[in-house]
């Protein structure tokens, strides 16, 4: 049976991530650990929930160096260095603010990782460019600085779990190396 296990997750590798019940945020945690290194996140959308999931793991302290919830557009610029030229051109849900919000949450914490949510929640404020369960998913390191766009459906706590989730899952992506697509 261990070597049908081990077929499968050799083939499925960048599927599967735990163990039994282990929990994707304890994973990241294990990775981060292994690695030396610390992240800091910059939450909009998610309204502190990535960061809730962290906590929630004993001994994150060790890794996880602060959340802040910049779920207005005046606190991404004060708390996160987002130029408010951005916000201007292209608004606070895009790819060119979740990335400025991962970069500077990492900047600000000195921490090796920054992560980013900006998206909308609904049930309201989505347009048709924009609509409701739209979520940009910003992630910096010494690489470099991406964002990535995903639609979540309408339900508002759906979107802010399932963007919470694929927030964490990108981080373990990047760090086995893994394409983040």
């Amino acid at each position: 049976m261990q070597q049908v296990e081990d077929g499968l997750r050799a083939k499925a590798e960048k599927f599967i991530y735990g163990v039994d019940d282990e929990e994707l945020e304890e994973v990241v945690g294990k990775l981060l650990l292994e690695r030396g290194l610390t992240i800091s996140i910059a939450e909009s959308c998610t309204g502190g929930l990535i960061a809730d999931r962290f906590t929630n793991v004993p001994g994150s302290s060790s890794y996880f160096e602060r959340g802040v919830i910049a779920y207005s557009n005046a606190s991404k610029v004060t708390m996160l260095q987002v130029p408010s030229s951005l916000l201007d051109a292209h608004g606070a849900v895009s790819k060119e603010v979740a990335e400025a919000m991962a970069a500077g949450i990492r900047t600000v914490s000195k921490t090796s990782i920054g992560l980013s949510t900006t998206g909308i929640a609904g049930p309201t404020g989505g347009t048709g460019e924009k609509p409701v369960g739209l979520v940009w998913i910003g992630y910096s390191d010494a690489q470099g600085t991406l964002a990535i766009k995903f639609h979540f459906g309408e339900d508002r706590r759906r979107v802010k779990e399932r963007a919470a989730q694929a927030a964490l899952e990108l981080v373990r992506r990047k760090l086995l190396k893994i394409d983040h697509r």
